[in-house]
């Protein structure tokens, strides 16, 4: 007698904390007034991440628009008879031999004179850097159209030339401008390709009250004649470099004190997220604790084993979520302060409701698409440049508007940010028309169907719900009060056994 009694003890001890534990907060409140720390925290990061991520999204804006404006500003410096419009795919085409050497020494004479003629503050990189021309052709070749002969070597050579800019003005520069190497043989020409490199720094940050960036521009302009049809079609490709500016001296107390504040919030973002990883991570170890006990509990009164479904309940997949990204936000958050230092859910009683839990969740998917999109492809891809822009084309994406273009283009500078642009297009054209807009249609379908069955046959019974099914939970119901928020208003009885399904 003395052992049962130990066993219906500690059976009605395990039953009181299996149904605290499955208690969402608002109940837990009501119950033991417990304030629900967790999800006040969980609210405030939110909040804080999301003003983290707008901050250092506006601050990415500024980044692309300055290396966009200056790709045009180099386009209409070195590009001779550039229109503003680029023709397709390439910048613009010459078709006669003088348009060639006039566009090769145009480029010449602009990067000679850049200082006096550009309105940016651009500079050559340093003394040993400078202009470099290189002309691929074939070795060797003879071309009789009118006779239709031909005798060709298709093994190419390469030929380079190069320009420093102190020498630029002098007696050598002229004797390379008038050297055979600007005698051009077009029927064996396939290439000629200027590169240089030019430094330069972006003030506009100042406006938005953070540090001037400097940057390097790695440009080259492309003379393609591979196809020999009568017309070269010239690319100028410029590729961006933020670096950190050797010495720099900024008067004002506001940027500074700007730049302070920035990395005081990133801190307190870092120290509430890991907070927040904390407490889940203390949750997740007290459920299993308590999955050990209702497993040894049941083992030792029924002589049989949980099934793996009872087990999977105590583990809770969004304290999972909310740590994976609590440490992908901490690394995150470490990395931007590095770089800123420079000094669907079961329905409640009807289909509208359940259709905006599940709106809410899918919202909070599309935003978190939305801000990936925004700060990772921003630099790449002009529909992804500022916020408003990326939400427009994820929303014509979900309609199935425009993909080709989107997936076009993408530069492919790197093969990196290549292949992350295809899998976040895939895996979000993917989600959201194949899952959620068929999840959200099945929703309002199902929605009359879902109720009616489970409220003529009721709810699915486990093992788990069997155990709980029998114990009131009156010792939690004393001396209720609401609390003033909206979330925490009292649930009617007739709910309290939807606990575990919901």
């Amino acid at each position: 007698m003395m052992a049962q009694s130990d066993l219906d003890l500690k059976e009605t001890a395990l039953k009181e904390d299996l149904k605290f534990y499955f208690m969402n907060p608002c109940e837990k409140y009501r119950a033991r007034h417990q304030i629900p720390w967790k999800l006040a925290l969980q609210i405030l990061k939110i909040l804080m991440v999301t003003t983290q991520l707008i901050f250092f999204g506006l601050s990415n804006q500024l980044v692309v628009s300055f290396k966009e404006e200056n790709t045009i500003a180099f386009k209409h410096l070195f590009l001779k008879g550039y229109s503003g419009v680029d023709e397709d795919d390439y910048s613009c085409s010459i078709y006669t031999q003088q348009d060639a050497y006039d566009s090769i020494f145009y480029v010449i004479n602009q990067y000679k004179q850049l200082k006096n003629i550009s309105l940016g503050i651009l500079g050559y990189e340093h003394e040993g850097s400078g202009l470099k021309i290189c002309k691929q052709q074939y070795k060797k070749g003879t071309m009789l159209p009118a006779n239709d002969t031909m005798s060709i070597d298709v093994s190419t050579e390469t030929e380079c030339i190069f320009f420093k800019p102190q020498e630029l003005a002098g007696k050598k520069a002229e004797l390379k401008l008038n050297s055979s190497f600007f005698n051009l043989e077009f029927y064996r020409l396939i290439q000629v390709e200027i590169s240089f490199k030019l430094k330069g720094i972006a003030l506009q940050t100042i406006h938005a009250r953070e540090l001037p960036d400097c940057y390097a521009f790695q440009n080259t302009i492309t003379f393609n004649n591979r196809a020999h049809s009568g017309k070269i079609k010239i690319y100028f490709d410029s590729d961006t470099d933020i670096q950190e500016c050797k010495d720099w001296h900024v008067f004002g107390s506001v940027l500074q004190k700007n730049t302070q504040y920035i990395l005081v919030f990133d801190g307190f973002v870092i120290l509430s997220c890991v907070a927040s990883l904390i407490l889940c991570t203390r949750s997740i170890v007290l459920a299993l604790r308590l999955q050990k006990r209702f497993v040894n509990f049941f083992l030792e009164k029924y002589k049989r084993h949980v099934c793996h479904a009872d087990r999977l309940e105590f583990i809770n997949g969004w304290y999972v979520l909310v740590i994976i990204s609590d440490v992908m936000t901490i690394i995150g958050s470490i990395l931007k302060m590095e770089i800123k230092a420079k000094v669907l859910i079961l329905t409640m009683q009807a289909s509208l409701p359940k259709v905006l839990r599940f709106c809410c969740c899918a919202g909070m998917i599309y935003l978190g698409y939305t801000f990936c999109g925004w700060i990772v492809l921003g630099p790449y891809h002009e529909k992804f440049e500022d916020l408003n822009t990326v939400a427009e084309c994820l929303f014509s994406l979900v309609n199935g508007d425009d993909m080709f273009a989107t997936f076009a283009q993408i530069q492919q500078k790197s093969t990196l940010v290549w292949v992350f642009s295809r899998l976040y297009l895939y895996s979000f054209i993917s989600l959201f028309i194949y899952m959620i807009l068929s999840l959200f249609i099945a929703l309002i379908t199902d929605s009359y169907d879902t109720i009616k069955k489970y409220q003529q046959s009721g709810f699915p019974v486990t093992d788990l719900h069997e155990f709980l099914k029998d114990h009131a939970s009156v010792g939690y119901r004393k001396e209720q009060t609401s609390m003033p928020l909206i979330c925490c208003c009292r649930r009617q009885e007739s709910d309290d056994n939807l606990i575990l399904i919901n």
